[in-house]
């Protein structure tokens, strides 16, 4: 007979009494803390992400620093914190405060309050008006203490720009079992470092903003100063002109002119197209660059205008000129050299006189020298009482003069050495001798001081030249070797 199988038993439960089976409760109560860990770690890194987003976007610095003290109490699971933040001008002042219990807001506002003004206070009258952060740091931290209470668990960290203190920001609990652990430190120090990049990008965005309008303010400049200056040189009659303005930036505080000597050639465009009458030819040099140069170089051209018309000789002329602008010279600590000089081509006399500028150099046709034409006199607003002195010259045909500013003999080369007048000179007399006309002149003499500094590097100084010439009748040009410099 086939055994037939018992019946199987139900089964009963185990014994946990007996010790034979292991209690599982602690593995779930692990694996639910390793869970909340991570639920943790997933909204700390989502709250700093949200952080950097926001540091990303928000063009506004005010509306970034109100997330501050919320994003660094909720990474923390803190009741609050507190931004302060300390003024250029001594000041420290409670930024933004965030409390998760609205009633108990004002009085932590309060005790903040305090704290930061009992510290300017203290620092101010003991340091002569101005705080030094890093001595106040530690005894804002314990005000801040102090008025919060010792129920408070209170953690502040420096903001930190550039190396410098530029604030504190304070996290608080009023858990008596709330521990600031070496973790919650560091979620705070990180808040703290977005922070501070927050407050650097804001900084550097207004630098920006502030170079671009003045950009825009030095484009406008040089725009009117370009405008102010001789488009191109006159058509007098018996001589032939070129000149040139390069400034080192992009407002200069070179000036020249060419100025007819009365009223009814400036108001006639047919004359002025072709003017057989008097001519005055000024050229000038602001001390200084920039926009402050091209200001007072503005105010010269419309005071010397005036002037011209007055029909004065060329000494009274810088007098007067002297006179005026003596008062707003030496309030801007600037001052002003001029050489101005009035010719008739009637006569073919150059009159002149120099208020310390360079003296213009003459190559005199007949004797193939060069002579220097010079006056006394000083500075435009250094003397309101300064005299000056009259001379003339009488120019012949072929002879040629050249105005120029110190951007021609300053200019210096890697070896320190500078172009100077003795350069200028010699080749000045090899251009009259050889180049065809006052432009091929110019062209030479710009192109002489650049090799001479070096083809890749760029004068520092405004250069401005003028090239006026007493035609004669061409002649033909032999090719030569160009001069050598020491």
């Amino acid at each position: 007979m086939t055994a037939v199988p018992a019946p199987r038993q139900p089964s009963q439960p185990p014994d946990r009494t007996s010790g034979n089976v292991p209690d599982i409760t602690p593995v779930f109560a692990l694996k639910d803390l390793v869970a909340r860990l991570h639920r943790e770690q997933y909204k700390i890194q989502d709250l700093l992400g949200s952080l950097s987003f926001a540091l990303r976007s928000l063009n506004n610095l005010n509306q970034f620093l109100e997330l501050i003290p919320l994003m660094a109490s909720r990474v923390t699971d803190a009741d609050g914190g507190a931004l302060i933040l300390f003024k250029p001008n001594g000041q420290m002042r409670l930024e933004r405060l965030h409390c998760q219990d609205s009633h108990q807001c004002q009085d932590i506002r309060k005790a903040l309050e305090t704290a930061t003004r009992q510290i300017t206070a203290t620092f101010a009258t003991t340091s002569g008006g101005a705080i030094t952060f890093r001595k106040a740091t530690a005894a804002l931290d314990n005000q801040v203490s102090h008025y919060l209470g010792s129920d408070i668990q209170l953690f502040g960290t420096a903001i930190l720009v550039r190396n410098a203190e530029r604030g504190r920001l304070y996290v608080f609990s009023r858990d008596p079992n709330y521990t600031w652990t070496e973790t919650r430190q560091k979620l705070v120090r990180l808040v703290a470092d977005q922070t501070a990049v927050a407050i650097e990008n804001d900084h550097l965005t207004v630098e920006l903003r502030k170079k671009e309008r003045l950009d825009r303010e030095l484009e406008i400049g040089a725009e009117i100063q370009n405008q102010l200056l001789p488009r191109q040189c006159p058509k007098i009659e018996g001589i032939e002109l070129a000149a040139r303005c390069q400034t080192a930036s992009r407002v200069g505080g070179d000036y020249y002119d060419f100025i007819p000597a009365n009223d009814g050639q400036l108001l006639s465009k047919k004359d002025a197209g072709n003017e057989s009458g008097r001519w005055s030819l000024a050229i000038g040099d602001v001390m200084g660059k920039g926009v402050p140069a091209g200001l007072i170089m503005t105010m010269l051209r419309g005071m010397l205008r005036a002037e011209v018309l007055n029909g004065h000789s060329p000494s009274r002329i810088l007098q007067h000129l002297n006179r005026v602008m003596y008062a707003d010279l030496e309030n801007s600590n600037r001052f002003v050299t001029l050489f101005y000089s009035e010719y008739d081509p009637q006569t073919r006399i150059l009159s002149y006189s120099n208020a310390a500028h360079h003296p213009t150099l003459l190559w005199q046709a007949a004797t193939k020298t060069v002579k220097r034409l010079d006056t006394l006199g000083m500075l435009i607003g250094l003397d309101a009482n300064t005299q000056y002195q009259d001379a003339q010259v009488q120019l012949q045909p072929g002879d040629t003069l050249i105005y120029y500013t110190d951007g021609f003999t300053d200019a210096a080369n890697r070896s320190g050495n500078r172009f100077d007048e003795d350069n200028l000179i010699r080749s000045f007399e090899w251009a009259c001798q050889h180049c065809r006309g006052p432009q091929d002149i110019l062209e030479y003499l710009f192109d002489q001081v650049q090799q001479f500094i070096g083809l890749t590097n760029h004068n520092g100084d405004d250069m401005t030249l003028i090239v006026m010439q007493v035609k004669v009748a061409k002649q033909s040009h032999k090719s030569v070797a160009l001069p050598e410099f020491g």
